[in-house]
């Protein structure tokens, strides 16, 4: 089992808000093994929303698969990253109910995230892109 996964995730609207989707990629850190995609269309959201379920999307996929794992969560949105470390806080009730679900999937102790440039998150972005045009590949669950 793998001792530390990697999340890239991602989320995204078509207006904001509007039509939204999520995405989340996990890797094994140590063999760099994909290991699960996760993607979905949410319907219309903000796209905070939609990032926010991109990366309870990953996190739910890292406790499917190895539950005591130390996590890395890669994001390009600088405002899931500043308020899931507690840097920032949440003023949306919408999402402080998303970040609290998020907390609720692993423990804390077990997840660092960092902030990533949108060119880093390019196999989230794709899936995110492909579930808003329904093209979701085959192998790709929500």
């Amino acid at each position: 089992m793998p001792s530390s996964l990697l999340v890239h995730a991602d989320g995204g609207a078509r207006g904001n808000p509007g039509p939204a989707a999520y995405a989340a990629v996990i890797h094994d850190v140590r063999t760099g093994e994909l290991l699960a995609q996760r993607a979905g269309a949410i319907g219309p959201a903000t796209n905070n929303v939609a990032e926010y379920r991109g990366l309870i999307a990953g996190l739910t996929a890292c406790a499917q698969i190895a539950p005591e794992a130390v996590i890395e969560v890669r994001l390009d949105s600088r405002l899931v990253v500043e308020q899931m470390s507690g840097r920032w806080r949440i003023r949306d009730r919408r999402l402080q109910e998303l970040a609290l679900q998020a907390r609720a999937i692993v423990p804390p102790d077990h997840v660092q995230y960092t902030w990533i440039a949108r060119a880093g998150n390019a196999a989230a972005d794709r899936l995110v892109n492909a579930a808003l045009d329904g093209t979701l590949p085959a192998g790709v669950l929500p």
